[in-house]
């Protein structure tokens, strides 16, 4: 039998069909390889950021732990309390401690020098111009104390 050329047409567009079809399922193979990798590296990924992040909560539960215990520690032996922008609160009594030591001590951290000072003593406060204690005028403290950095 003689093929007509609409039947070599029709069979040509077969043939190309299943060409095709070949491709795209080789596409996708390669495009179901391909996010199963990125699937694989992001699992990775997402374990790595998990134990991340398991690990700096265990750390901040350790942080917290600690300055508990230090802010027991501190409240258990005698000293004075600074409040206002100072890394460490609460300094601990030495023999003839003085504001200036208290306030060294307490690690002050603001940028700006303070305005004014208040020292309060067995429920009494007194205010001063911080530019008393800044120009060596000292003065000294009694356990108790509280000196608020203004």
């Amino acid at each position: 039998m003689i093929a007509t050329p609409r039947q070599t047409s029709a069979a040509a567009e077969v043939t190309r069909l299943k060409l095709k079809r070949k491709r795209s399922h080789r596409a996708s193979a390669a495009t179901i390889l391909l996010i199963l990798v990125v699937g694989i590296v992001a699992g990775c990924a997402s374990r790595s950021k998990a134990k991340l992040k398991e690990q700096n909560a265990f750390l901040a539960g350790q942080n917290i732990a600690l300055m508990q215990q230090q802010a027991q520690a501190d409240a258990q032996t005698p000293g004075v309390t600074v409040v206002g922008p100072v890394q460490r609160p609460r300094v601990p009594w030495v023999a003839g401690l003085t504001l200036a030591q208290a306030v060294a001590t307490a690690n002050y951290v603001s940028d700006k020098d303070p305005q004014q000072i208040i020292i309060t003593r067995n429920g009494e406060s007194a205010a001063m111009d911080a530019k008393v204690l800044l120009n060596g005028t000292d003065i000294p403290l009694q356990i108790g104390d509280v000196i608020e950095l203004r």
